[in-house]
C-alpha cells in the first residue's frame, strides 16, 4: 500500500517552512492521540514559526468506528487546523505491530529524513496497550537513529544518521506525574478544534455505530478537565503534560518563570 502524505496548507503559503528539517516531529500510533494528548503545544510551535510534522504509525484500522479512509480524511483535516506542516503514516499493524528491528529501522528512516530537534511520542503506559508500546519503540528507535553503523535509506538515497535532542512521552489515558507542563491556555480552543476533526470516534447521538471509550458524551469533558487540573497546577488555565526519562537542562532559573497572570 502506498505511503500517505499530507502537505498541508501552511508549508504551501510559507516556502521559509523545510520539510526536511522539522523542529518537532510528534510520532503516535493511532491518528487522534497526538490531538488528545499534546495539540495544544504543537499549535503553539506552530504559531512561533517553527516546522511541526506528525508521524501516524497505525491507520487505526482496528477502531471500532468509522474506517481507514475516514481516518485519514479526519487526520488531514486536524493537521491542516493545527498548521502541521507534513503528516505522514507508517502503516504499521494496528494492534500487532512489535517493538523489533524491522519495526524500529522503518521509524529510522523517518527520524533521519526529518532531522527534528524534539520528537514527542506516546506515553510509555497507558490503557491501550498500543500506546506504551509506542512509546517505548518510538524512544528506542530514537536513539537507534544515531548510529552510524546502522544504514537505511528513502527513495534509494543512503540516509546520514540523526538522533533528536529530546524525546518527551505526552500523557494520554492513565495519569501520570508529568516531568513538565506546558501553558496551553492561548490554544486550547483551537485544539479542540482539531479533536472534534475526528467526528467518527467521538459521542454523536445520530450515530448507529457501537458506543466505545471514547465515544460517551463524557469524554470531551472530561478531556477539558484534564488539561484544566494540569493548568492549575502551574497557575495556568489550561496545560499539557509531559514525561522525560532524561533531566532537562535549562540556561538559567529564569527560563522557569511564567508571565504573571491578568
Amino acid at each position: 500500500m502506498t505511503v500517505v502524505t499530507y502537505f498541508c496548507a501552511l508549508f504551501l503559503e510559507n516556502k521559509k517552512l523545510d520539510t526536511n528539517k522539522l523542529h518537532i516531529l510528534a510520532i503516535a500510533t493511532h491518528p487522534d492521540d497526538l490531538e488528545l494528548g499534546c495539540a495544544g503545544t504543537l499549535i503553539k510551535h506552530v504559531q512561533a514559526g517553527q516546522a511541526v510534522g506528525i508521524l501516524d504509525l497505525t491507520e487505526g484500522e482496528l477502531g471500532t468506528r468509522g474506517s481507514v479512509t475516514l481516518r485519514y480524511e479526519e487526520a488531514k483535516k486536524a493537521a491542516d487546523v493545527m498548521g502541521i506542516i507534513v503528516r505522514e503514516n507508517a502503516q504499521m499493524a494496528d494492534g500487532f505491530f512489535r517493538n523489533d528491528k524491522e519495526h524500529q529501522l522503518k521509524l529510522i528512516t523517518y527520524i533521519r529524513h526529518y532531522r527534528p530537534e524534539i520528537v514527542i511520542a506516546n506515553a510509555l503506559a497507558d490503557r491501550h496497550p498500543d500506546h506504551g508500546k509506542g512509546g517505548r519503540l518510538i524512544a528506542d528507535a530514537c536513539f537507534l537513529s544515531g548510529l552510524s553503523k546502522i544504514a537505511t535509506e528513502r527513495d534509494g538515497t543512503a540516509q546520514q544518521p540523526w538522533r533528536p535532542k529530546r524525546v518527551f512521552h505526552m500523557i494520554q489515558d492513565r495519569p501520570i506525574e508529568p516531568s513538565f507542563l506546558v501553558d496551553i491556555s492561548s490554544t486550547f480552543d483551537k485544539k479542540m478544534e482539531a479533536v472534534r476533526c475526528y467526528a467518527s470516534q467521538f459521542h454523536n447521538p445520530g450515530s448507529d455505530e457501537p458506543a466505545t471509550y471514547i465515544a460517551t458524551g463524557q469524554f470531551l469533558s472530561d478531556l477539558e478537565s484534564r488539561d484544566a487540573l494540569m493548568g492549575k497546577r502551574i497557575g495556568a488555565k489550561y496545560a499539557e503534560g509531559f514525561v522525560s526519562e532524561n533531566i532537562p537542562g535549562i540556561s538559567s532559573l529564569d527560563a522557569l518563570i511564567l508571565p504573571e497572570l491578568p
